[in-house]
């Protein structure tokens, strides 16, 4: 039987950095268009739903 590993999603720590930098960008985003900035916020949000976040998904360090 293999073995279960502690981290199912098998992510590092700079994965969850990078997790948290988009959930930190999403809220800037969130926030700036409440205050009806509709230029700057969709591109923040976009930027952090598909680029950081896919990246900090998918991301693997190399081994050496």
């Amino acid at each position: 039987m293999a073995k279960k590993s502690k981290d199912r999603l098998g992510l590092g720590r700079i994965n969850y950095i990078l997790l948290l930098v988009a959930t930190a960008l999403l809220i800037l985003g969130f926030i700036i268009m409440s205050a009806n900035e509709i230029s700057i916020s969709p591109l923040i949000l976009v930027i952090a739903y598909v680029v950081i976040i896919p990246f900090a998904l998918l991301y693997r360090p190399k081994k050496d």
